[in-house]
């Protein structure tokens, strides 16, 4: 037996049950060994089934998780010996999913062979927790930094007991925890926190890129009673986890360590925030004393699975829309010389760089670039506030899924006639592994404003019209919005063959595009969605059904000319990813309404929870060429 289908060679009953009383804080020998083992124990099988995800493609993370294994054994330890602890080990870090999965396993929830599934489709074990869907897990984690405020919840509901929730020097960052610590104090709630403090994050270390940024400082700002030692230092740690259990109210520990301790090729840099790589694991669990063969058989024999489909209509090369984002405001910014881009423009992070396009700007126009944390609201108003200057032009970037936290500050942004370009990659749910808390589907949510003021949403269909659509959209003044997807998409070609949005093509903010013609009646969509649908009426106008195709790049904005000819057609139908209930699905059928038009009309979106791995997504929604296929004849007839 060989990948996925081997036994879990790492025998889990081997994890020895251990009762801690916090009264006692000094460990004996027989407790610091049984600790020890088990923690090495759940920390071997950690790596081996994590590095599944990388074997098979769809990433994951291991070093957050790794990490904080010492101080998941201990609360085991705790829970055991008393019912005075909610027994639920919350964690506002969701990417650190594996501990929930390995607790699962621990439990008899799932059966330790399945933990080979890791982020695999359909296994329910996609790339954060989720209350619900995999056996065992106790509580949906929602995106990094947000679960403390819930935990405050949590333990007023529950005032007999301590609750625990882990953190990390990346989460803390959230201005979330800022509001939930400040109430933890005033209600001295019995909420006690135990923080990775490894000082690596997505982008760098946060004691480069964020300067002054201290979490024991801040938290002990904020009121609570802080104790810092040394993670790996099993003795200091729980010492400092028996005195916040025996402080009478909010208290935390910060666990100062190395990212993924003792891991070679990974250990404290920021390939530990992610999956480790397949000959890493093998490498450690080899020196771990496990034979070669055991790892390199589960390991190498997973492969990358996908959807297989041949699609017509648009090339095989692809190209990776949210890094193509970075290369086009290159391409403006090349224009100017180093000072009038400092003068003019600000490009901020949000410890996403590498994943939202920015960091080819941070490396070609670093006069440009402010580095800076996890800290969507804040950062998106200082682009704002540089914008505030009708000759400045703030630009913001972050995934798609975060534009929900930072309605209110796009509305002061509104107010205050602020200049803003916000790139929000990974839209939509394809290849989102990290599944439906990362789902970038409320795009529309960005366009707030009242009838008497104006936003642009827009979502370029290929990487040509990315870069055709930062061109002219640039330095026009107020809130412009660009969406891309995780996944790369091909370019879509004319009915000819040749590059539709090539040679000669200019983008017109506003302006709807005639992919084709139809008599038959229109499909509407755009983005990752516009070459699937263009592959599906290729295929009906195959069959001699005459259906037309129109690319919606600006979302929020009515093309009267296109919506009277599409309206007087025999059907309208709109393909999208985004959420069905609040995408351009919903609004279309009304602006057709008003307009006295009324074609048949059916929308498609996103309607449920996803399935993990990544083109599986699609597919999984009923948004696939088939899918659409099958929608167009239920509208002809």
């Amino acid at each position: 037996m060989s990948g996925t289908e081997s036994a879990f060679p790492i025998d889990l009953k081997k994890y020895r049950k251990l009762t801690l009383d916090p009264s006692k804080p000094q460990l004996t020998a027989e407790q610091k060994s049984t600790l020890l083992h088990n923690i090495q124990l759940l920390r071997d099988a950690l790596v081996l089934f994590t590095a599944t995800g990388a074997a098979r493609g769809v990433s994951g993370h291991t070093g957050g998780a790794y990490d904080t294994i010492p101080e998941v054994c201990i609360l085991l330890s705790l829970f055991e010996g008393s019912e005075k602890f909610l027994p639920i080990i919350f964690d506002e870090a969701g990417h650190r999913v594996a501990t929930q999965y390995l607790l699962a396993a621990l439990d008899g929830h799932i059966p330790p062979e399945h933990l080979l599934h890791y982020r695999e489709a359909n296994s329910k074990l996609p790339g954060h927790p989720e209350l619900g869907l995999t056996p065992g897990v106790k509580f949906s984690s929602g995106r990094l930094g947000h679960m403390w405020p819930m935990v405050n919840g949590v333990a007023m509901a529950n005032k007999e007991k301590v609750v625990f929730c882990l953190g990390s020097d990346g989460s803390q960052q959230e201005g979330n925890d800022a509001e939930a610590a400040r109430l933890a104090v005033a209600q001295n709630l019995n909420v006690k926190l135990l923080i990775d403090d490894n000082d690596v994050t997505i982008a760098g270390h946060p004691s480069q890129y964020l300067k002054g940024y201290d979490v024991g400082k801040t938290l002990e700002g904020h009121g609570l009673k802080v104790y810092t030692v040394q993670g790996e230092d099993i003795d200091a740690l729980w010492a400092a986890v028996a005195a916040i259990i025996t402080y009478d109210g909010p208290a935390a520990v910060i666990a100062k360590r190395l990212m993924a301790p003792g891991v070679a090729d990974i250990e404290g840099s920021t390939h530990g925030h992610d999956v480790i790589p397949v000959k890493s694991a093998i490498k450690y669990l080899t020196a771990r004393g496990y034979p070669a063969s055991m790892s390199e058989g589960i390991l190498n024999n997973i492969k990358p699975s996908g959807v297989p489909y041949l699609y017509i209509g648009s090339t095989k090369e692809v190209g990776a829309n949210r890094v193509v984002f970075g290369e086009a405001v290159n391409l403006v910014l090349d224009k100017l010389s180093k000072e009038e881009a400092a003068e003019r423009v600000m490009v901020i992070d949000s410890d996403l760089e590498g994943s939202t396009g920015l960091k080819v700007i941070h490396q070609k126009h670093p006069e440009v670039f402010v580095p800076s944390g996890i800290m969507e609201r804040g950062n998106f108003s200082t682009a704002a506030g540089f914008g505030f200057d009708a000759n400045k032009f703030g630009v913001f970037s972050t995934f798609s899924a975060f534009l929900e936290m930072v309605i209110s500050e796009v509305t002061m942004a509104r107010l205050n006639n602020c200049n803003v370009l916000s790139h929000f990659s990974h839209s939509g749910v394809d290849e989102m592994a990290d599944n439906t808390c990362h789902f970038g589907v409320n795009s529309f949510f960005a366009d707030n404003g009242l009838s008497d003021v104006q936003s642009w949403l827009y979502f370029p269909a290929d990487p040509l019209q990315m870069v055709a659509v930062i061109q002219r959209v640039f330095f026009e003044r107020g809130l412009r919005f660009v969406f891309s997807t995780r996944s790369k998409v091909p370019y879509i070609l004319k009915e000819d063959g040749t590059k539709f949005f090539g040679d000669g093509y200019k983008f017109v903010p506003g302006k709807d595009e005639t992919i084709v013609e139809g008599k038959a009646g229109y499909v509407v969509s755009f983005g990752e969605m516009l070459y699937r649908s263009w592959d599906a009426v290729l295929r009906c106008r195959q069959e001699g059904l005459d259906v037309g195709l129109i690319n919606k790049p600006t979302l929020n904005l009515v093309d009267e000319q296109t919506l009277r000819k599409i309206g007087s057609s025999p059907f309208v139908l709109v393909v999208e990813s985004l959420n069905q209930k609040t995408g351009l699905g919903s609004k279309m059928g009304t602006w057709l309404i008003e307009r006295q038009l009324t074609p048949k009309y059916g929308y498609m979106g996103t309607t449920k929870e996803g399935c993990g791995g990544l083109s599986e997504q699609i597919p999984h929604q009923n948004l696939d060429p088939q899918s659409i296929i099958m929608k167009i004849k239920q509208l002809s007839n």
